[in-house]
């Protein structure tokens, strides 16, 4: 199910103060496996100090040169106060290092067509942009007919992450790239492009700069409130559901207004006649995991442990990377039974119908629980 690999590491580039991309030597038998969907992401593992450490990084690279052989696999990390894995990765990766890297996966992503002409456009803040910025350069060069608009949030210039790759595509793309950067800490001339990536500044940029009727997709990466607030500034102005897209960058804690706590039954209904709701939280069921075709069945309390963590308690080797609800990387399907989410950043309704859950944050609220890793994609 994990489908890591060991890669080596052929280049760090210091980005800014606090953030290092790091690009990958991908061998030519596992070259097919790294392909990747502009947006998707990689998970990286590491054992620091005896800890099983994993992240997920979205890729940066753009993914029509990687597949047509000339590109690049690169993520982008950016330092979080008292993060293991960042400041690892900002401090002690180098050159020539190999590191456990799962394959892409994600669905914060677009399919360029190269006889599409669309519009899209972009918020993000901070290290947010980076896969954003795979779309960006993917979309340019395989859709010659399609537009990109990035409003860009951060502190201050020198925060700027790909400052100088942005600007190369601006002066490459002049007639179809169109960058507008927003700064919180530093003074621009135009009060429009002062101040946050909140509700009023993400509609007054709207309504100054985009046609609202012309654009295909909207893409929004970065903090949950950040998200939170873009995505109600086009609410209120009617913009459909289908055309938003969104990817939360920091770890869940279940304040954001994203969170979706969610109890999910299976979708097919099996087995549900004679499976039974738990008699208290405390109470246990029987939970079955489905993993590369083995079944690991266990014994797991209602006010207990996630899914997740009891499988692996038992030795299953069950995925999972952020364990915040965000990344989806631990989902399964619900074959029986029914579970409890505590939050839910990753899943949209129609997945949720269709008895997809996040394992790292299940609880199973029936007396039987089966899952199903294998039937995840």
């Amino acid at each position: 199910m994990s489908k890591f690999h060991r890669l080596k590491v052929s280049d760090v580039r210091r980005e800014t103060e606090d953030t290092v991309s790091i690009a990958f030597q991908v061998p030519d038998d596992l070259r097919a496996d790294y392909s990747f969907m502009p947006g998707q992401y990689l998970t990286l593992k590491a054992d620091l100090g005896g800890e099983d450490v994993r992240r997920t990084y979205s890729i940066c690279s753009a993914a029509n040169e990687f597949q047509g052989g000339a590109g690049e696999l690169r993520v982008a990390v950016k330092r979080v106060d008292g993060g293991l894995f960042s400041s690892y990765a900002n401090e002690n990766i180098s050159a020539g290092d190999e590191i456990e890297v799962m394959v892409p996966d994600g669905r914060f992503t677009v399919s360029p067509d190269p006889a599409a002409s669309k519009t899209y456009v972009a918020f993000a803040s901070g290290s947010g942009i980076t896969p954003v910025m795979s779309m960006i350069k993917t979309v340019l060069a395989a859709e010659p007919d399609s537009s990109f608009t990035l409003f860009y949030g951060n502190r201050s210039t020198g925060s700027i992450i790909f400052r100088d790759a942005l600007e190369d595509l601006k002066d490459r793309y002049h007639d179809r790239f169109t960058l507008v950067h927003v700064f919180s800490r530093e003074f621009q001339e135009a009060p429009l492009f002062n101040g946050r990536l909140d509700t009023d500044r993400a509609g007054q940029l709207l309504d100054a700069l985009v046609e609202l009727g012309d654009v295909d997709k909207f893409l929004i990466c970065g903090p949950g409130s950040m998200i939170a607030d873009v995505t109600a500034a086009l609410e209120q102005r009617d913009v459909p559901k289908d055309k938003i897209g969104f990817e939360m960058f920091t770890p869940a804690d279940g304040s954001s207004p994203l969170a979706k706590p969610a109890s999910v039954g299976a979708a097919d209904g099996a087995g549900d006649s004679d499976v039974a709701e738990l008699a208290a939280p405390g109470a246990e069921a029987e939970v079955t995991v489905v993993i590369d075709g083995a079944r690991t069945k266990f014994a797991l309390a209602g006010d207990g442990d996630n899914i997740m963590q009891a499988a692996r308690d038992q030795g299953a080797d069950a995925p999972f990377s952020c364990t915040g609800g965000v990344c989806a990387s631990c989902r399964a399907r619900l074959k029986e039974g029914r579970v409890e989410m505590d939050v839910n950043f990753a899943l949209s309704d129609e997945e949720l119908a269709q008895g997809y859950i996040l394992t790292c944050q299940s609880h199973p609220r029936t007396t039987r629980v089966v899952v199903d890793y294998d039937d995840a994609v």
